[in-house]
């Protein structure tokens, strides 16, 4: 999706916290993704808030023409600050919460929290109600949302294609 509303997009950088995991399947696995697009992957480390304006000053004078994150805590907790930064740099960034489309970032594909928290709920009244946790299954996500920051694309100068727009749950103006 970030590819289709920046198609002239070569090189994407991904913004990770290396200490975090699983980070090193996610690299492989957008690697894979990026090469089926044309698309260059560079990783980009920032361990910390503070490394988070050189991260970005370097992605931008390195020619990135756009910005994933992982949906992980350290991204997360400074979504304010990243969605700042990719702004102030010009660069289209993608992310996989909902929170960062209302800190201002641009677009949003990832699980509904609100859902997942329900499902959550239900393995927490299986337990209290006899269940043994090793003996259910895993789940991965169902629910998954795309979230589209208009007033953020304007400020890029960017014009997000109609399909994505139909397609999302939801768009902040």
């Amino acid at each position: 999706m970030l590819k289709e509303t920046v198609p002239a997009a070569k090189r994407i950088d991904v913004l990770y916290n290396p200490d975090e995991r699983p980070t090193e399947p996610e690299i492989r696995q957008t690697e894979a993704a990026a090469k089926t697009l044309g698309v260059v992957l560079q990783p980009i480390e920032a361990r910390s808030g503070a490394d988070l304006s050189q991260a970005f000053t370097s992605a931008a004078s390195a020619g990135a023409d756009a910005l994933i994150t992982f949906a992980h805590s350290f991204s997360l907790y400074n979504r304010s600050r990243i969605a700042e930064l990719a702004v102030q740099h010009r660069l289209p960034a993608m992310y996989g919460w909902r929170e960062f489309a209302e800190a201002g970032g641009l677009m949003v594909y990832g699980p509904n929290i609100a859902d997942t928290l329900y499902r959550a709920a239900s393995f927490v009244d299986r337990i209290v109600k006899g269940s043994t946790p090793a003996e259910m299954p895993i789940e991965q996500p169902t629910k998954f949302e795309l979230v589209i920051n208009l007033k953020t694309a304007r400020a890029l100068g960017l014009e997000f294609p109609a399909h994505l727009l139909i397609r999302a749950d939801a768009v902040i103006e």
